[in-house]
């Protein structure tokens, strides 16, 4: 988990071709699943927010079809902070309107050599 904000930011941009400067939540994992990297735009300059578990792995969703990412609500994102694998609940299903305003985290299933 070596790369800083310029490297993931050229990372959002390149593998999964998002802009970096939109907003969203970018979430790294590393390879052993101990370690996140959120990173995130903030008006005027990037916030990285970095969590290491001492016991334990982050659990993500899995990725599907050889996609790069995917995303996540911010009560998803909960979630995975809290240490609940989301792979075993069940969601009752209700009404959704997509909104235009709400921010949505992505993370990226990336592999860094050397880590991020």
């Amino acid at each position: 988990m070596r790369c800083g904000f310029d490297r993931l930011a050229e990372r959002v941009r390149t593998v999964i071709g998002q802009d970096p400067l939109g907003g969203h939540l970018f979430i790294f994992r590393s390879r052993r699943g101990d370690r996140l990297k959120i990173l995130v735009w903030d008006r005027d300059g990037y916030v990285l927010w970095y969590k290491r578990l001492e016991e334990g792995v982050f659990k993500l969703p899995e990725l599907e079809g050889g996609t790069r990412s995917v995303e996540l609500r911010a009560s998803e994102l909960a979630m995975v902070l809290d240490g609940i694998d989301m792979s075993r609940l069940k969601r009752v299903p209700r009404y959704e309107r997509e909104s235009t305003h709400e921010k949505i985290a992505r993370w990226s299933n990336i592999i860094l050599t050397g880590g991020a």
